[in-house]
């Protein structure tokens, strides 16, 4: 499991055609890709699983806490984005509820757009 860091702090300006907005860049892929949004509730989980396809957790709302194969619970908030490869067990859950992006790909890369959370 990696953790990296998609918040405004992480991001980028940019002024191009007259903008002024940050941007954090999360991925790019050549490969088909799914992306769904998923919405936990207080005391919601996503069970203990192993992923089919390397996946990336992009919190957007609230908190949780994740895991790999390892008991230990890390803390994840908005901003915060949880990286598992093909084959790796984890689980997500939420005592006050979360929204969060998910992506799935054989093509992801976090580490060439998004920095390591510390």
């Amino acid at each position: 499991m990696e953790l990296y860091k998609f918040d405004k702090d992480s991001g980028k300006k940019i002024t191009k055609f007259h903008s002024n907005f940050t941007m954090s860049r999360i991925m790019q892929t050549e490969k088909t890709t799914h992306i769904g949004c998923m919405h936990l509730e207080g005391n919601d989980v996503i069970g203990f699983h192993q992923a089919v396809i390397p996946q990336l957790l992009l919190i957007m709302n609230g908190e949780g806490y994740v895991r790999g194969e390892e008991e230990t619970q890390i803390k994840v908030q908005s901003g915060d984005a949880v990286f598992w490869k093909k084959g790796e067990w984890h689980e997500t859950k939420t005592d006050i509820g979360l929204t969060a992006i998910v992506i799935e790909s054989e093509d992801l890369n976090p580490a060439s757009f998004m920095p390591i959370r510390k």
